[in-house]
């Protein structure tokens, strides 16, 4: 039995125009053989009356401080009413389909409220409506725990859905459906020349999520890797191939030519709203060897994400997201160490899964920024990245450097990999 999972986003379920796209993009596989698994998020964005936010200010108007467990039962709520009414988008289309929760379709997840993770998936009951020759659409977003509380997968989390099902359900592909028609080498809205890159590694993928691109989360493309599930990104409007997400992408043995032939930098991607961080012990004072154990315990204790890690004896620099600044004033002052913040930042990220041990890597980095007069305020690399804190209003100026030094911009297919001296 072919399954494809097919997931569509918020824009992609909001007006009836847009859902009688996703049910001809369903229609589609049905013809093409598929028995067909449909994941949806919440209609609309923002301010509109379904989505995930509007259901949650809504609690918190009455009651500011509702408990978790209940928040997530009315954030749930959006997912839901997407699948009744893509449901019978597709009966009225002479689709056989049915409607499931995120529970009836068996996921059973931990009871972090709010953020929880996935456990495990029973798919038994979708695999007896899929080979009786249902379209089964299913609430993205959402599980349940051993004991029937209801739960949401935080950001990302109708991703992740998509991703388990694919997983429990030995599916063919996870097709993901965005506004975009694939994953581009930097953000179309910063990089005009942005190309959709035909082929990327769940590594790749994966990196580029968590460096800023929010195609897709990195939780889905990990649940994804584990089972070899291929993923691919597609636009419900566009008739182009999009990305397609394997093991194999961008490693010397991949079948796909302009990948063997090699592409030493995938993508430039970018955070901004960055904070950099400095804590170091005030003149004079008694060294302190306990001092990167204090910062760092103190911050977690306090629920404060921390990138860009660099520790020495002398002082630990480190940054965070710009709206905690002030908690982590708050948390760090009473240590007694010197502390010092710089707001107003932004890390760029180049992404290649061919780029270790390549020398001269870093020049290019360094030389594209200081051509453009963007100071690097400090960097950090991993065997796929390489990262430059840089100030925000240097951010645009910065990702355009980037992605025209590595020739990112070449409308044709990626460039053949060369060496590159320092």
């Amino acid at each position: 039995m072919r399954i494809v999972i097919q997931k569509f986003g918020g824009t992609s379920v909001a007006t009836p125009a847009q859902r009688q796209v996703l049910a001809d993009r369903v229609i589609e596989a049905v013809r093409k053989g598929y028995r067909t698994a449909v994941v949806v998020s919440a209609m609309g964005r923002q301010g509109d009356p379904y989505a995930t936010d509007t259901l949650l200010n809504m609690a918190s108007e009455v009651c500011p401080g509702v408990a978790p467990r209940e928040l997530d039962l009315i954030a749930s709520c959006g997912e839901t009413v997407s699948s009744v009414i893509v449901a019978a988008t597709l009966r009225a289309r002479n689709v056989d389909a049915i409607a499931l929760t995120g529970g009836q379709a068996g996921i059973i997840t931990d009871a972090n409220f709010t953020d929880a993770r996935i456990l495990r998936v029973d798919p038994e009951r979708m695999l007896r409506h899929l080979k009786e020759g249902r379209v089964v659409v299913v609430a993205g977003f959402q599980g349940v725990t051993d004991t029937g509380d209801v739960t949401t997968l935080g950001r990302g989390g109708s991703d992740t859905t998509a991703a388990a099902l694919g997983a429990a359900l030995s599916a063919e592909v996870v097709e993901i459906y965005t506004d975009v028609e694939g994953i581009k080498t930097a953000d179309p809205r910063i990089v005009s020349k942005a190309k959709t890159l035909k082929v990327m590694s769940y590594q790749e993928v994966s990196q580029m999520a968590y460096e800023g691109a929010r195609v897709i989360h990195p939780r889905a493309v990990e649940i994804a890797m584990r089972k070899d599930i291929p993923i691919r990104i597609l636009s419900p409007t566009s008739p182009g191939p999009g990305t397609l997400v394997t093991h194999t992408a961008g490693l010397a043995d991949s079948p796909w030519p302009d990948v063997k032939e090699g592409r030493l930098i995938t993508g430039v991607t970018h955070i901004s709203d960055v904070a950099q961080v400095v804590v170091s012990q005030e003149p004079g004072a008694h060294p302190d060897q306990d001092a990167a154990l204090r910062v760092f315990q103190s911050l977690a204790e306090a629920g404060i994400s921390v990138d860009l890690i660099s520790v020495s004896t002398e002082a630990q620099v480190f940054t965070i997201e710009g709206r905690a600044v002030r908690r982590a004033e708050e948390v760090l002052r009473p240590l007694g160490y010197k502390v010092s913040f710089r707001p107003g930042c932004a890390k760029v990220t180049i992404v290649g899964a061919r780029m270790r041990g390549v020398p001269g890597v870093m020049a290019k980095v360094a030389r594209a920024l200081t051509r453009e007069g963007v100071p690097i305020l400090q960097t950090a690399d991993s065997h796929l990245t390489i990262s430059c804190l840089v100030p925000q209003a240097d951010m645009t100026r910065a990702i355009q450097a980037l992605h025209q030094e590595f020739g990112l911009e070449d409308p044709e297919d990626p460039p053949v990999h060369e060496e590159v001296s320092s």
